[in-house]
Parts: structure tokens; sequence; C-alpha cells
């Protein structure tokens, strides 16, 4: 069976991302994300579990693996983070039933009319 997991990013990459070609902008990234994810009116570890279930829709393995440690790291059990990843997979299939409106209506105008 073939790996079809994502490399692990390369940390010659990611220092050289820090370094060029535009360190002002990837320093200022890098201090949102660390005011975004600091203690606030949301704990550490919810801004976490958010991250995580966000990683998931939008299918970013290394930010999957990059809120999973932290979230544990901040206290969060299997138990929560698997439910974090199940809101998401709700969210996502619940995304394409709302918008199954849309078709039915497309369907809709789309029928051939009958004359009484």
């Amino acid at each position: 069976m073939r790996d079809t997991r994502p490399p692990p990013a390369p940390l010659s990459e990611i220092g050289q991302r820090r370094a060029e070609p535009a360190p002002a902008i990837n320093e200022a990234f890098d201090n949102f994300s660390r005011a975004v994810f600091a203690e606030g009116a949301l704990p550490e570890k919810t801004k976490q579990l958010i991250a995580v279930a966000v990683a998931h829709v939008t299918q970013c393995p290394y930010c999957i693996q990059g809120h999973t440690r932290p979230a544990q790291r901040k206290g969060a059990d299997p138990q929560e983070i698997m439910e974090a990843i199940w809101v998401a997979a709700e969210m996502r299939a619940g995304g394409a039933y709302a918008h199954s409106t849309l078709a039915l209506h497309a369907m809709k105008e789309t029928a051939p009319h009958t004359q009484p």
C-alpha cells in the first residue's frame, strides 16, 4: 500500500521562509498567530480545538498535526479532540446538505412544464 501522507515540512525551508523573501511579513504573521492563540475570552485549549476542527475542514495535514499537539499540551484529551473533529465533519456535511436546496431549485426551474 502506498503511503499517501504528506512529507514532513523540511526545516531548512521553514527557516528560509522566515529569513527570505519577505521576513517582515513573516514576522507579522508569526505575531498575529501568537496573538490569536493567546489566552483571552476563549482559553488556549478551546482555540486549539477550534483550530483542529478547522484544519480538518480545510484538509491541511500540517495544520492538523500542528494544532493537535498544542491542543494536547493545553490539556485536551483524545475524546475532546475527536469530538472537535466530528463537529468539523458535521459542518462540512451540513454545508452540502444545506446547499442541496440550490440543486432542488435548479431542477424545478429546468423541469419540463406540463400544461393542464
